[in-house]
Protein backbone atom coordinates (compact mmCIF):
# COMPACT_ATOMS: atom_id res chain seq x y z
CA UNK A 1 0.00 0.00 0.00
CA UNK A 2 1.43 3.55 -0.73
CA UNK A 3 1.87 5.67 2.10
CA UNK A 4 -0.20 8.74 0.89
CA UNK A 5 -3.50 9.46 2.81
CA UNK A 6 -6.66 10.33 1.08
CA UNK A 7 -8.18 13.36 2.14
CA UNK A 8 -11.81 12.15 2.06
CA UNK A 9 -10.71 8.72 2.04
CA UNK A 10 -13.69 6.50 0.22
CA UNK A 11 -14.73 3.54 1.77
CA UNK A 12 -12.71 1.22 0.17
CA UNK A 13 -10.15 3.58 0.33
CA UNK A 14 -10.74 3.67 3.93
CA UNK A 15 -10.38 -0.39 4.23
CA UNK A 16 -7.43 -0.77 1.71
CA UNK A 17 -5.28 1.59 4.33
CA UNK A 18 -6.38 0.95 7.58
CA UNK A 19 -6.90 -2.38 6.56
CA UNK A 20 -9.64 -4.50 6.27
CA UNK A 21 -10.41 -4.18 9.42
CA UNK A 22 -11.00 -0.43 9.41
CA UNK A 23 -7.76 0.67 10.89
CA UNK A 24 -4.84 2.50 9.58
CA UNK A 25 -4.50 5.48 7.72
CA UNK A 26 -6.44 6.05 5.02
CA UNK A 27 -4.10 5.18 2.18
CA UNK A 28 -4.70 5.66 -1.50
CA UNK A 29 -4.46 2.47 -3.37
CA UNK A 30 -5.79 1.95 -6.92
CA UNK A 31 -3.68 1.14 -9.75
CA UNK A 32 -3.11 -1.76 -12.24
CA UNK A 33 0.75 -2.16 -12.95
CA UNK A 34 3.40 -3.21 -10.68
CA UNK A 35 7.31 -4.49 -11.56
CA UNK A 36 7.43 -6.65 -9.01
CA UNK A 37 8.00 -10.28 -10.52
CA UNK A 38 8.74 -13.68 -9.29
CA UNK A 39 8.70 -17.38 -10.91
CA UNK A 40 5.44 -19.62 -10.38
CA UNK A 41 6.17 -22.66 -8.03
CA UNK A 42 3.55 -25.98 -8.31
CA UNK A 43 0.42 -24.90 -7.63
CA UNK A 44 -3.24 -26.50 -7.33
CA UNK A 45 -4.00 -30.49 -7.47
CA UNK A 46 -3.61 -32.84 -10.09
CA UNK A 47 -7.10 -34.65 -9.57
CA UNK A 48 -9.57 -34.48 -12.88
CA UNK A 49 -12.48 -32.22 -12.71
CA UNK A 50 -14.97 -31.28 -13.62
CA UNK A 51 -15.17 -28.54 -10.51
CA UNK A 52 -17.30 -25.93 -9.17
CA UNK A 53 -17.54 -23.26 -5.85
CA UNK A 54 -20.22 -21.32 -4.44
CA UNK A 55 -18.37 -18.68 -2.88
CA UNK A 56 -19.94 -15.86 -0.52
CA UNK A 57 -20.91 -13.55 -2.97
CA UNK A 58 -23.20 -16.22 -4.13
CA UNK A 59 -21.24 -16.84 -7.42
CA UNK A 60 -20.62 -20.46 -8.26
CA UNK A 61 -16.63 -20.70 -10.53
CA UNK A 62 -16.77 -23.08 -12.38
CA UNK A 63 -14.26 -25.46 -14.89
CA UNK A 64 -14.03 -28.83 -16.19
CA UNK A 65 -10.99 -29.71 -14.42
CA UNK A 66 -9.96 -28.71 -11.02
CA UNK A 67 -8.02 -24.94 -10.97
CA UNK A 68 -4.22 -25.70 -11.21
CA UNK A 69 -2.86 -22.30 -12.06
CA UNK A 70 -4.20 -20.29 -8.92
CA UNK A 71 -3.77 -16.60 -8.64
CA UNK A 72 -4.77 -15.32 -4.99
CA UNK A 73 -4.62 -12.65 -2.39
CA UNK A 74 -1.25 -12.55 -1.29
CA UNK A 75 -3.01 -13.58 2.30
CA UNK A 76 -5.58 -15.73 0.78
CA UNK A 77 -2.76 -17.62 -1.23
CA UNK A 78 -0.94 -17.75 2.70
CA UNK A 79 -4.07 -19.60 3.85
CA UNK A 80 -4.24 -22.24 0.87
CA UNK A 81 -0.26 -22.90 1.35
CA UNK A 82 -0.90 -23.91 5.03
CA UNK A 83 -2.79 -26.92 3.52
CA UNK A 84 -0.89 -27.22 0.80
CA UNK A 85 -2.19 -25.70 -2.30
CA UNK A 86 0.41 -23.29 -4.23
CA UNK A 87 -0.24 -20.66 -5.93
CA UNK A 88 1.16 -19.47 -9.06
CA UNK A 89 0.48 -15.77 -8.56
CA UNK A 90 -0.30 -13.20 -5.86
CA UNK A 91 -1.55 -9.61 -5.85
CA UNK A 92 -1.17 -7.56 -2.94
CA UNK A 93 2.03 -7.19 0.18
CA UNK A 94 3.64 -9.64 -0.73
CA UNK A 95 7.17 -8.32 -0.24
CA UNK A 96 8.59 -5.51 1.91
CA UNK A 97 11.59 -3.29 0.59
CA UNK A 98 14.27 -5.54 1.81
CA UNK A 99 13.03 -8.25 -0.21
CA UNK A 100 11.70 -10.06 2.71
CA UNK A 101 8.16 -12.03 3.27
CA UNK A 102 5.52 -9.62 4.23
CA UNK A 103 3.44 -10.47 7.53
CA UNK A 104 0.63 -11.18 4.92
CA UNK A 105 2.81 -14.01 3.01
CA UNK A 106 2.74 -16.60 5.85
CA UNK A 107 4.50 -19.10 4.82
CA UNK A 108 4.68 -18.41 1.04
CA UNK A 109 8.06 -19.04 -0.89
CA UNK A 110 8.12 -15.11 -1.76
CA UNK A 111 11.19 -15.44 -4.17
CA UNK A 112 9.25 -18.67 -6.32
CA UNK A 113 5.78 -17.19 -6.86
CA UNK A 114 4.82 -14.18 -9.55
CA UNK A 115 3.77 -11.20 -7.80
CA UNK A 116 1.35 -9.33 -9.87
CA UNK A 117 1.15 -6.67 -7.82
CA UNK A 118 2.77 -5.92 -4.79
CA UNK A 119 0.79 -3.74 -2.53
CA UNK A 120 -3.14 -3.32 -2.28
CA UNK A 121 -4.59 -2.40 -5.57
CA UNK A 122 -1.95 -3.03 -7.82
CA UNK A 123 -2.62 -5.98 -10.48
CA UNK A 124 -0.14 -6.50 -13.22
CA UNK A 125 -3.05 -8.00 -16.06
CA UNK A 126 -0.59 -8.43 -18.50
CA UNK A 127 1.58 -10.25 -15.95
CA UNK A 128 -1.93 -12.07 -14.64
CA UNK A 129 -2.71 -12.74 -18.35
CA UNK A 130 0.40 -14.66 -18.89
CA UNK A 131 0.11 -17.01 -15.74
CA UNK A 132 -2.86 -18.16 -18.13
CA UNK A 133 -5.07 -18.45 -14.40
CA UNK A 134 -8.02 -21.03 -13.91
CA UNK A 135 -8.84 -19.54 -10.92
CA UNK A 136 -8.74 -15.61 -8.82
CA UNK A 137 -9.07 -15.48 -5.46
CA UNK A 138 -9.93 -13.15 -2.80
CA UNK A 139 -11.32 -11.87 0.48
CA UNK A 140 -14.55 -9.39 0.48
CA UNK A 141 -15.15 -6.89 2.69
CA UNK A 142 -18.93 -5.14 1.80
CA UNK A 143 -22.10 -6.62 1.59
CA UNK A 144 -21.73 -5.73 -2.36
CA UNK A 145 -18.96 -8.47 -3.23
CA UNK A 146 -16.13 -6.36 -4.40
CA UNK A 147 -13.19 -8.34 -4.51
CA UNK A 148 -10.39 -7.46 -2.41
CA UNK A 149 -7.11 -5.70 -4.27
CA UNK A 150 -8.97 -6.24 -7.71
CA UNK A 151 -8.54 -2.39 -9.13
CA UNK A 152 -12.24 -1.33 -9.53
CA UNK A 153 -11.45 0.32 -13.02
CA UNK A 154 -10.24 -2.64 -14.41
CA UNK A 155 -12.00 -5.04 -12.86
CA UNK A 156 -14.24 -5.89 -15.95
CA UNK A 157 -10.83 -7.05 -17.66
CA UNK A 158 -9.19 -9.03 -14.88
CA UNK A 159 -12.68 -11.35 -14.49
CA UNK A 160 -12.99 -12.09 -17.77
CA UNK A 161 -9.82 -13.99 -17.77
CA UNK A 162 -10.61 -16.41 -14.93
CA UNK A 163 -13.75 -17.59 -12.50
CA UNK A 164 -13.01 -15.63 -9.60
CA UNK A 165 -13.99 -16.48 -5.48
CA UNK A 166 -14.56 -14.45 -2.81
CA UNK A 167 -14.28 -15.40 0.52
CA UNK A 168 -16.69 -12.60 2.81
CA UNK A 169 -14.48 -11.85 5.96
CA UNK A 170 -17.29 -8.85 6.76
CA UNK A 171 -19.29 -8.62 9.67
CA UNK A 172 -19.12 -12.34 11.04
CA UNK A 173 -16.55 -13.99 13.20
CA UNK A 174 -13.27 -15.63 12.16
CA UNK A 175 -14.02 -18.95 12.45
CA UNK A 176 -16.41 -18.65 9.49
CA UNK A 177 -13.51 -17.69 7.11
CA UNK A 178 -11.56 -20.46 8.15
CA UNK A 179 -14.35 -22.94 7.49
CA UNK A 180 -14.81 -21.63 3.74
CA UNK A 181 -10.98 -21.34 2.73
CA UNK A 182 -10.75 -24.67 4.38
CA UNK A 183 -13.63 -25.65 2.37
CA UNK A 184 -11.63 -24.16 -0.81
CA UNK A 185 -8.86 -26.23 -0.32
CA UNK A 186 -10.49 -29.02 0.00
CA UNK A 187 -12.43 -28.51 -3.35
CA UNK A 188 -8.55 -27.75 -5.03
CA UNK A 189 -7.32 -31.21 -3.76
CA UNK A 190 -6.16 -30.62 -0.13
CA UNK A 191 -6.35 -33.06 2.28
CA UNK A 192 -7.96 -31.66 5.35
CA UNK A 193 -7.63 -34.94 7.21
CA UNK A 194 -4.02 -35.00 7.07
CA UNK A 195 -2.42 -34.88 10.70
CA UNK A 196 -0.91 -31.25 9.94
CA UNK A 197 -4.70 -29.94 9.33
CA UNK A 198 -6.10 -31.48 12.17
CA UNK A 199 -3.57 -30.61 14.66
CA UNK A 200 -3.83 -27.33 13.83
CA UNK A 201 -7.42 -27.23 13.94
CA UNK A 202 -7.19 -28.59 17.33
CA UNK A 203 -4.58 -26.16 18.51
CA UNK A 204 -6.79 -23.27 17.35
CA UNK A 205 -9.61 -24.88 19.31
CA UNK A 206 -7.77 -25.12 22.38
CA UNK A 207 -6.72 -21.58 22.29
CA UNK A 208 -9.89 -20.40 21.85
CA UNK A 209 -10.91 -22.02 24.70
CA UNK A 210 -7.40 -20.74 26.82
CA UNK A 211 -8.44 -17.11 26.08
CA UNK A 212 -12.12 -17.47 26.82
CA UNK A 213 -10.81 -18.43 30.19
CA UNK A 214 -8.36 -15.36 30.19
CA UNK A 215 -10.98 -13.26 29.76
CA UNK A 216 -13.42 -14.40 32.38
CA UNK A 217 -10.88 -14.70 34.98
CA UNK A 218 -9.25 -10.76 33.96
CA UNK A 219 -12.53 -9.12 32.85
CA UNK A 220 -11.58 -5.67 34.25
CA UNK A 221 -8.24 -6.04 31.53
CA UNK A 222 -9.23 -3.33 28.83
CA UNK A 223 -8.04 -3.72 25.23
CA UNK A 224 -7.34 -1.35 23.16
CA UNK A 225 -6.68 -1.47 19.12
CA UNK A 226 -5.18 0.82 17.39
CA UNK A 227 -3.02 1.34 14.01
CA UNK A 228 -1.03 4.52 13.60
CA UNK A 229 -0.30 6.99 10.86
CA UNK A 230 2.07 9.97 11.26
CA UNK A 231 -0.56 12.65 11.92
CA UNK A 232 -4.25 10.48 13.07
CA UNK A 233 -4.63 7.44 15.60
CA UNK A 234 -6.99 5.19 14.67
CA UNK A 235 -9.31 3.17 17.12
CA UNK A 236 -11.08 0.34 15.85
CA UNK A 237 -14.31 -0.78 16.62
CA UNK A 238 -15.25 -4.42 16.95
CA UNK A 239 -18.02 -4.69 14.88
CA UNK A 240 -17.30 -5.59 11.07
CA UNK A 241 -14.21 -6.95 11.47
CA UNK A 242 -14.21 -11.01 11.56
CA UNK A 243 -11.04 -11.42 13.95
CA UNK A 244 -12.59 -8.92 16.56
CA UNK A 245 -16.33 -10.05 16.31
CA UNK A 246 -14.87 -13.53 17.69
CA UNK A 247 -12.14 -12.30 20.37
CA UNK A 248 -15.26 -10.09 21.54
CA UNK A 249 -17.85 -13.78 21.67
CA UNK A 250 -14.66 -15.02 23.75
CA UNK A 251 -15.17 -12.63 26.59
CA UNK A 252 -12.15 -10.06 25.52
CA UNK A 253 -13.32 -6.79 26.80
CA UNK A 254 -12.71 -4.12 24.13
CA UNK A 255 -12.23 -0.75 24.38
CA UNK A 256 -15.09 0.94 21.76
CA UNK A 257 -15.03 4.20 20.12
CA UNK A 258 -18.01 6.15 20.01
CA UNK A 259 -21.13 5.26 17.75
CA UNK A 260 -20.98 8.72 15.88
CA UNK A 261 -17.29 8.49 15.05
CA UNK A 262 -17.32 5.29 13.95
CA UNK A 263 -20.38 6.08 11.60
CA UNK A 264 -18.39 9.18 9.48
CA UNK A 265 -15.68 6.15 8.80
CA UNK A 266 -18.21 3.79 7.84
CA UNK A 267 -18.56 1.95 11.01
CA UNK A 268 -15.19 1.04 11.44
CA UNK A 269 -13.23 3.32 13.39
CA UNK A 270 -12.25 6.61 15.16
CA UNK A 271 -9.67 8.71 14.18
CA UNK A 272 -7.70 10.84 16.98
CA UNK A 273 -5.20 13.08 16.50
CA UNK A 274 -2.08 12.14 18.45
CA UNK A 275 -2.87 14.95 21.29
CA UNK A 276 -5.77 13.29 22.19
CA UNK A 277 -4.64 9.30 21.92
CA UNK A 278 -5.77 8.90 26.00
CA UNK A 279 -9.29 9.53 25.00
CA UNK A 280 -9.87 5.83 26.02
CA UNK A 281 -8.38 3.93 28.86
CA UNK A 282 -6.80 1.08 28.79
CA UNK A 283 -4.76 -1.96 29.73
CA UNK A 284 -3.55 -3.76 26.69
CA UNK A 285 -2.96 -1.92 23.56
CA UNK A 286 -3.17 -4.03 20.29
CA UNK A 287 -1.06 -2.58 17.30
CA UNK A 288 -1.92 -2.82 13.48
CA UNK A 289 1.40 -5.41 12.65
CA UNK A 290 0.93 -4.02 8.91
CA UNK A 291 4.15 -2.82 6.81
CA UNK A 292 1.73 0.45 5.72
CA UNK A 293 1.06 1.52 9.48
CA UNK A 294 3.64 3.07 11.99
CA UNK A 295 4.95 0.30 14.64
CA UNK A 296 5.36 0.76 18.07
CA UNK A 297 8.95 0.83 18.24
CA UNK A 298 9.18 3.19 15.49
CA UNK A 299 6.45 5.56 17.40
CA UNK A 300 8.35 8.51 19.00
CA UNK A 301 5.57 10.91 19.70
CA UNK A 302 5.53 12.08 23.56
CA UNK A 303 1.64 11.03 24.33
CA UNK A 304 2.10 7.41 22.84
CA UNK A 305 5.27 6.94 25.32
CA UNK A 306 2.89 8.17 28.33
CA UNK A 307 0.41 5.92 28.17
CA UNK A 308 -0.06 3.52 30.49
CA UNK A 309 0.20 0.63 28.42
CA UNK A 310 3.02 1.74 26.47
CA UNK A 311 4.44 2.56 29.87
CA UNK A 312 3.54 -0.95 31.01
CA UNK A 313 4.83 -2.72 27.93
CA UNK A 314 1.74 -4.22 27.41
CA UNK A 315 1.45 -3.51 23.53
CA UNK A 316 1.08 -6.59 21.33
CA UNK A 317 0.48 -7.16 17.42
CA UNK A 318 -2.62 -7.04 16.29
CA UNK A 319 -2.59 -9.26 12.87
CA UNK A 320 -5.19 -6.84 10.88
CA UNK A 321 -5.65 -9.14 8.07
CA UNK A 322 -5.29 -12.91 9.03
CA UNK A 323 -4.37 -15.90 7.25
CA UNK A 324 -7.23 -17.63 7.32
CA UNK A 325 -5.74 -20.99 8.16
CA UNK A 326 -5.99 -22.90 11.14
CA UNK A 327 -2.15 -22.81 11.85
CA UNK A 328 -1.77 -18.83 11.15
CA UNK A 329 -4.97 -18.00 13.79
CA UNK A 330 -3.98 -20.28 16.39
CA UNK A 331 -1.29 -18.08 17.53
CA UNK A 332 -3.80 -14.86 17.29
CA UNK A 333 -5.41 -16.06 20.18
CA UNK A 334 -2.86 -17.57 22.27
CA UNK A 335 -0.77 -14.40 22.41
CA UNK A 336 -3.71 -12.06 23.35
CA UNK A 337 -4.66 -15.09 26.24
CA UNK A 338 -1.50 -14.86 27.48
CA UNK A 339 -1.43 -10.80 27.50
CA UNK A 340 -4.22 -11.06 29.34
CA UNK A 341 -3.37 -13.52 31.92
CA UNK A 342 -0.11 -11.62 32.86
CA UNK A 343 -1.69 -7.79 31.87
CA UNK A 344 -1.77 -5.63 35.28
CA UNK A 345 -4.20 -3.06 35.87
CA UNK A 346 -3.30 0.27 34.06
CA UNK A 347 -5.70 1.94 32.39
Amino acid sequence: MPNARLTTPSRRGILAAGGALGLGAALAACGSDSKDSGSGPKSGSAKSGPWSFKDDRGTTAKSDKIPANIVAFTGVAAALWDYGIECKGVFGPTKTSDGKADVQAGDIDVDKVTIIGNEWGRFNIEKYAGLAPDLLVTTVYDTAGTLWSVPLESKDKILKLAPSVGISVYDRQMTQPLQRLLALAESLGADVKADKVVKAKQRFEAAAARLRKAAKAHPEIRVLVGSASQDIFYVSGTNLSADLEYLKSLGVNFVEPSEKAKKASGGWFENLSWENIDKYPADIIMMDNRTATIQPADLEKPTWKKLPAVKAGQVIPRVTEPIYSYAKCAPILEDLAEAIEKAKKVG
